[in-house]
């Protein structure tokens, strides 16, 4: 991580912008989870923008739900979401409101607080697996649905924050399909990645799962 990294917090006009751009900006900031042990930092490094009910991908397409209600919220929120009866998964909220678009955390470096997030990765074979995918990083930065619509401009008090970072330079953001994301969104170039990072998780196109008999 840069030694000129800036803490200064996020405002809310940074989410209030289209997903597909907010979602590459987004790389080489710092996402703050506070929790009762202690604060845990990490550097994103790889994102997947997600555009409401306009994408055939996204959780919105098919209007707004219980599960999904976050996702329209104003911009600078939590959603978070549980799939596959496993694991959650962390989604950014971008803006306008009512539009339902959002940004999935996909991977990110610890840098603060990684004793705490060994604790709850004890398979990790190093740190830089610490939250190398989406189901990891929620695991390391204790993410579940207690979270979700937590207010990331909130300030201090809140368990969520986004700060500065250091910015990129173009040459420096890979971009691509989306991890596992099958139909109609699946070549859809929406997911971004700082190039050549060790903690960006691998690409696996959508695998049809099977019904069992």
């Amino acid at each position: 991580m840069s030694a000129r990294t800036d803490r200064t917090p996020l405002p809310r006009s940074f989410f209030d912008r289209p997903v597909l751009t907010v979602a590459p900006d987004l790389l080489g900031r710092i996402l703050v989870r506070r929790t009762e042990e202690g604060p845990i930092e990490l550097r994103i490094t790889e994102v997947e923008a997600y555009e409401g009910e306009s994408d055939p991908g996204s959780h919105a397409y098919r209007g707004r739900t219980a599960r999904n209600a976050s996702m329209f919220g104003p911009p600078g929120h939590a959603y978070v979401y549980f799939i596959y009866g496993m694991w959650f998964s962390l989604n950014l909220v971008c803006g306008p409101k009512d539009h339902a678009s959002g940004v999935l955390v996909r991977a990110g470096e610890i840098t603060v607080g990684a004793e705490l997030a060994r604790k709850r990765r004890l398979s990790a074979k190093n740190d830089k697996e610490l939250a190398k995918g989406p189901a990891r990083l929620a695991t390391a930065l204790a993410v579940d649905r207690s979270l979700d619509g937590a207010d990331l401009c909130a300030g201090p008090d809140s368990p969520l924050s986004l700060l500065t970072g250091a910015s990129l330079a173009s040459d420096q953001v890979g971009n691509g399909p989306r991890t596992g994301v099958g139909g109609a969104g699946a070549a859809h170039p929406y997911r971004y990645w700082i190039a050549g990072d060790p903690t960006v998780s691998p690409y696996r196109a959508h695998t049809p799962r099977r019904r069992s008999t």
